[in-house]
C-alpha cells in the first residue's frame, strides 16, 4: 500500500509526458523507457534501503524500551527509586518517543501513532518539563554528593552500581538539557561523556556531529575558544556544509584574533578561564551552601565532647498509658534540642497515611514570605498531601500519639502533611516558623506561630535524604517509623534561628515523611513564656 502511493505519482509523470508519443511505433522510443526504467529501480532500492535503516532504528529502540522494562518489573519500586533509572524512563517517554513517532510518521504506520497519541492523552504522561525537572535533579545529586561523571554514566552511586549503563544518548539528553537552562558547565561535561560513550557502541542513536556541535559551544562558554575551534574543525570534517559551525569558526577565529590582538596579561591564560567559570556553577549562599553539602555528605561528624553528653531515656510524660509503654527517645543535638522518638509509627498506619496520601498529591509549595501565599519553588522538589484526623484511625491515633510525645495540645495544630520526595528531591534550608518580617504568615488561621515541629520518617533511604542543620552542623538520618522532634520558638516566643534545615536530596530510595506543625494558641499552660530573651542574633 504505501509503495503504491509513492509510485502513483510518478507513473502520473509518466503518463503526462508520453500519453502524446506513441512509444510503440518506434523502437527508439522503447529504448528510452529502459532508462526510464532505471531510474524506477533505483529509486525502489534506495526507498528499501532507506526504510531498512529506519527498521532497523525502530528495532534498537524497541530493544532498549523492553530490557528496561523488563527489568524494571523485576521490582518496580526498587527500579522508579534509582535516579538514574527514573530519568531514562521520562526520557524513553518524551525524546525518544518524539523520535519514533517521527521514524513511524508514514501512511502505514497512522493507526500506531493513533493509538499512541490516544494513551498519551488519556493517562499519566511525562512531559518536556518533567524531562528537564529530571535532568536537573540528576546534576544537582552529581553537584552536592560529587559524584563522577564516568561513575554516574556507569549506573553507580557512591561506588554502589544501581541501575544499567546511560547511553550515549542519555549522555547527550542529559547535556542538551544542561545546556537549555544555560548550565554550560554540566553541558560540558555530558557532552564529553556522551563523545566518549558513542566511540564505543556498536548500535548508535545519535549522530557526533550533534554532539560536537553543542560540546564545542559549551567549551567556549567555559573559556576555551582554542579547544572551541579545534572542535568546531572536527565537527566540520565530518559535515563540511553544516552552518551553524561554518558561523562558529569565523567567530571563534576572529575571537582568537582579538586575543593576540590585546594579550592578557600574565597569567591570565584560557585555564584560569575555565577554573573560574567552574567555582561560579554554584551558588552563593549566606549561611554556608558548601557546609549544608558537606552535612548531606556526612563528611561532617558532631565533636565528642558533645556527643558524649548526648543520653537515650525512656519518657513517660506523667501519662499512665505511657508508663505501660514508654517513649523511646534519643537526644540527637544540645542547642537547639534535637530529639529522635523510635519505633512511634507502625507499618500499617505508614501504609494506610501513603494510601490516604496518594491521590490527593499534588506539587509541594511554600509560603511567600511577602504576600503569605503559597506557591511552588524550585529548592523544594516533592509532592505532599494533607490528612485530617476523621479520614482514618489512624491518622487520629497519629494526632494524639503527637500529643503524648510532647506534651503539647493538638487542638490548633496543622493536619498531618505527608510528603513523598521525587527524583533528587530535596528542600533546601529553610525555617518552620514565621519570621518577624513575615507579617501574613499564618494570618488565616488565627493560631499564631509554629511553635514545634514533629517529623516522621515512613521510609528507609539507602542514601541522601538526612534532615540537616547546617548552623550547627547537625544531621538526622531518616529511619523508618521514628520521628524528629524540635522546638521552633525560644520560650520568649522568639524564632530560634538554630533551627533552619533542610531535607538533603534523595540520592538512592525513595523518601517518604509526614509531619505536624504545632502553633502557639493553646500551649500557654503546656509551655508558658517567658520575659527572658536569646541573644539578638539567635532570635527571628
Amino acid at each position: 500500500m504505501l509503495l503504491c502511493h509513492l509510485l502513483v505519482p510518478f507513473f502520473a509523470f509518466l503518463c503526462v509526458s508520453y500519453v502524446s508519443c506513441e512509444v510503440f511505433t518506434a523502437l527508439a522510443d522503447l529504448e528510452e523507457l529502459l532508462d526510464t526504467e532505471k531510474v524506477i529501480i533505483d529509486t525502489l532500492k534506495n526507498y528499501i534501503k532507506a526504510e531498512e535503516q529506519k527498521v532497523e532504528l525502530l528495532k534498537r529502540y524497541a530493544d532498549i524500551y523492553e530490557i528496561q522494562h523488563n527489568r524494571a518489573t523485576e521490582d518496580v519500586q526498587t527500579y522508579v527509586s534509582n535516579p538514574i533509572n527514573a530519568y531514562t524512563l521520562v526520557k524513553r517517554l518524551t525524546t525518544d518517543l518524539t523520535e519514533l513517532e517521527n521514524l513511524m510518521g508514514s501512511q502505514i504506520s497512522r493507526d500506531y501513532l493513533t493509538n499512541i497519541s490516544y494513551f498519551k492523552e488519556s493517562r499519566l504522561f511525562p512531559t518536556d518539563e518533567d524531562l528537564n525537572g529530571a535532568a536537573v535533579a540528576l546534576t544537582r545529586l552529581q553537584d552536592t554528593y560529587r559524584l563522577d561523571t564516568s561513575s554516574l554514566a556507569r549506573g553507580e552511586l557512591n561506588g554502589i552500581k544501581y541501575s544499567a549503563e546511560l547511553t550515549a544518548a542519555d549522555c547527550f539528553e542529559l547535556g542538551r538539557q544542561s545546556y537549555n537552562n544555560g548550565d554550560y558547565y554540566h553541558t560540558l561535561l555530558w557532552m564529553t561523556e556522551a563523545n566518549e560513550r558513542l566511540r564505543k557502541e556498536a548500535n548508535q542513536t545519535i549522530h557526533q556531529s550533534d554532539i560536537l556541535e553543542y560540546l564545542a559551544f559549551s567549551t567556549y562558554k567555559q573559556g576555551n575558544i582554542h579547544l572551541a575551534l579545534d572542535l568546531t574543525n572536527k565537527l566540520l570534517e565530518i559535515v563540511p556544509t553544516h552552518p551553524r559551525a561554518l558561523g562558529n569558526k569565523v567567530y571563534y577565529e576572529d575571537e582568537l584574533q582579538k586575543s593576540i590582538s590585546s594579550p592578557k596579561k600574565k597569567g591570565d591564560d584560557e585555564s584560569e578561564d575555565i577554573q573560574q567559570q567552574d567555582e561560579v556553577h554554584v551558588p552563593s549562599d549566606p549561611y554556608g551552601r558548601e557546609h549544608y553539602e558537606r552535612l548531606c555528605r556526612g563528611e561532617i561528624k558532631m565533636p565528642a565532647d558533645l556527643e558524649a553528653k548526648l543520653k537515650c531515656r525512656y519518657v513517660t510524660n506523667n501519662n499512665p498509658f505511657l508508663k505501660i509503654a514508654p517513649f523511646k527517645v534519643e537526644e540527637a543535638f544540645i542547642n537547639p534540642n534535637l530529639y529522635i522518638f523510635h519505633d512511634v509509627m507502625g507499618d500499617k498506619e505508614i501504609e494506610t497515611v501513603k494510601r490516604l496520601a496518594r491521590p490527593k498529591f499534588q506539587r509541594a509549595t511554600v509560603q511567600n514570605s511577602v504576600t503569605g501565599e503559597l506557591e511552588i519553588a524550585h529548592y523544594r522538589i516533592s509532592k505532599s498531601a494533607w490528612l485530617k484526623e476523621h479520614e482514618h484511625q489512624h491518622i487520629a491515633d497519629i494526632a494524639q500519639r503527637v500529643e503524648d510525645m510532647t506534651g503539647l495540645s493538638m487542638a490548633t495544630a496543622e493536619e498531618l502533611q505527608v510528603v513523598n520526595y521525587g527524583i533528587g528531591g530535596h528542600y533546601e534550608p529553610h525555617f518552620d516558623f514565621a519570621r518577624k518580617d513575615e507579617k501574613n504568615a499564618f494570618k488565616s488561621l488565627g493560631t499564631g506561630n509554629r511553635i514545634a515541629t514533629v517529623l516522621f520518617y515512613m521510609s528507609d533511604v539507602p542514601q541522601g535524604g538526612a534532615t540537616v542543620f547546617p548552623i550547627v552542623g547537625a544531621a538526622l538520618w531518616p529511619k523508618k517509623g521514628s520521628a524528629a522532634f524540635w522546638h521552633n520558638l525560644h520560650p520568649s516566643g522568639d524564632g530560634d534561628v538554630l533551627t533552619r534545615h533542610a531535607a538533603c536530596p534523595v540520592l538512592a530510595g525513595s523518601k517518604w515523611v509526614s509531619n505536624k506543625w504545632i502553633h502557639e494558641v493553646g500551649q500557654e499552660f503546656r509551655r508558658p513564656c517567658t520575659l527572658e530573651r536569646p541573644p539578638e542574633d539567635l532570635r527571628a
